[in-house]
């Protein structure tokens, strides 16, 4: 696609306020592939200002003539899904499969259930001599990341529409292309001016200043801890609502009795999918010591079938190349024992990482405690089953995570001890209709499904 040298506010593509522009780089082969407006403080005033006057009559719209529009928006990116994953693997660099099926397959399937909730929620209910209704927030600020551009923004703009609020998105610099198309779909959908705005820039401009306007009623954050944890700060002081998914650090403990073979692919492919860069990604793999170096092999061998430039992409910029390599610099400084990979870079051109496997890892290691956010797997090991729990907590994060046991029920058992957000049981499939958020540092909220709507929403009630 060409990128749009505006800002798309009120329902029409408006000049910036500023000159200053961001390149947008293909991580694949370092090329600039666009430019974008950076946007500043008076850009993101203006479009808050457009989402407050469309906040009335879009608040007021039925719930059912809401979701026809979102039905609408999610037939709209099912028929660019091409130009979609395309544009995605330009300047995100993933492989086009990965693109097609999961950064435009995915928000279609999301966008697809909230059209559904939006037409069966109930938004008010009796509750003894009340009526409880169930409102709108308000206006919302979105600021989402570049792992997965497109994914982000639905999880995040769509629910809103659904509970009636309108939005101003700042999506993350590195993808902004994939945002403009998205824009380029609510417009082709129909919905009303000024219910969705776009205001592209860096997030220390554009990002803090919706994050602290005084006309934003609800910021929704997906990013890393730190940067939440500002942006947490400044809704406090002004008693603003926050929605902040953060980062993780999540295990994928195999018990005794499970298929290790079958845990130990899907581990890797877990981790080695989008080059690395999910927050939810099963980092750390917990094996028991009587399989443990049978385990060290599997993936060993497993992630041998990762090619830079075939089935993994790059990571997303030099700066994310550089925080990588370093973390695997550090690994081998504290002791581990590298098995697959390293830090060298595999190609000579291009933001790669090699996929990289330790094993010998131990709890209080760097590379088990911090998020990496890169192809990059730790294996530990574990005596025990209450020792494998207490690896697994033992993080100040709690966003996902797996479990592998003989059967379902062990899986289960050890699952509802873990301090985390999302457990994936023996290879369970991704539901859109599930909430995703997490425990301690890993955030406040949950987003997807009814729980990410209600994020959206505030109660009022009437007393007869």
């Amino acid at each position: 696609m060409k990128a749009h040298d505006g800002m798309y506010i009120g329902g029409e593509w408006r000049p910036a306020s500023g000159q200053d522009t961001i390149a947008v780089v293909n991580p694949a082969d370092e090329q600039v592939i666009g430019h974008v407006p950076a946007g500043t403080a008076e850009d993101v005033d203006t479009a808050v200002r457009a989402a407050r006057a469309a906040f009335p009559g879009w608040a007021a719209t039925p719930p059912a003539e809401r979701a026809a529009r979102i039905a609408a928006l999610r037939d709209v990116l099912a028929a660019r899904k091409d130009e979609i994953a395309e544009t995605v693997t330009a300047e995100l660099g993933s492989p086009l499969p990965l693109s097609r099926m999961v950064h435009a397959g995915v928000p279609v399937l999301v966008a697809g259930s909230y059209a559904e909730l939006a037409a069966s929620y109930s938004f008010e209910e009796r509750l003894g001599n009340s009526t409880v209704l169930l409102e709108p927030v308000g206006v919302v600020g979105a600021i989402t990341p570049w792992n997965y551009p497109l994914h982000q923004i639905v999880a995040k703009v769509v629910p809103a529409l659904a509970a009636g609020c309108t939005v101003v998105l700042k999506p993350a610099e590195d993808t902004p292309l994939t945002a403009q198309l998205f824009a380029e779909a609510t417009q082709e959908a129909g919905l009303p001016a000024g219910v969705f705005n776009l205001v592209t820039g860096i997030g220390a401009v554009a990002g803090q200043a919706l994050a602290e306007h005084e006309g934003v009623d609800l910021v929704s954050f997906t990013g890393s801890t730190a940067v939440g944890r500002q942006i947490g700060a400044t809704a406090g002081a002004a008693v603003k609502r926050v929605a902040l998914e953060l980062g993780g650090k999540s295990a994928n403990v195999i018990l005794p009795g499970a298929d290790l073979a079958k845990a130990v692919n899907v581990g890797v492919a877990n981790v080695m999918s989008n080059s690395g860069q999910t927050c939810s990604a099963w980092t750390r793999m917990l094996v028991d010591a009587e399989r443990y170096e049978e385990a060290v092999g599997l993936a060993a061998a497993a992630v041998a079938k990762y090619v830079p430039g075939e089935r993994v992409g790059p990571v997303v910029n030099a700066r994310q190349q550089a925080r990588v390599r370093g973390y695997i610099e550090k690994g081998v400084e504290e002791g581990a024992r590298l098995v697959a990979g390293g830090p060298e870079a595999p190609q000579g051109q291009g933001y790669y990482v090699s996929p990289t496997v330790f094993a010998d890892v131990t709890p209080e290691m760097t590379i088990a405690q911090e998020e990496i956010f890169g192809p990059v797997l730790s294996i530990l090991r574990y005596e025990d089953v209450d020792d494998a729990l207490r690896i697994a907590n033992d993080t100040v994060y709690g966003l996902a995570g797996a479990v592998w046991g003989a059967d379902d029920e062990e899986a289960v058992a050890f699952a509802r001890r873990m301090d985390t957000g999302q457990v994936d049981i023996n290879g369970g499939r991704f539901n859109p209709l599930a909430p995703f958020g997490g425990y301690k540092q890993s955030g406040v909220g949950r987003e997807l499904g009814p729980h990410g709507l209600s994020e959206y929403l505030q109660t009022k009630s009437l007393q007869f």
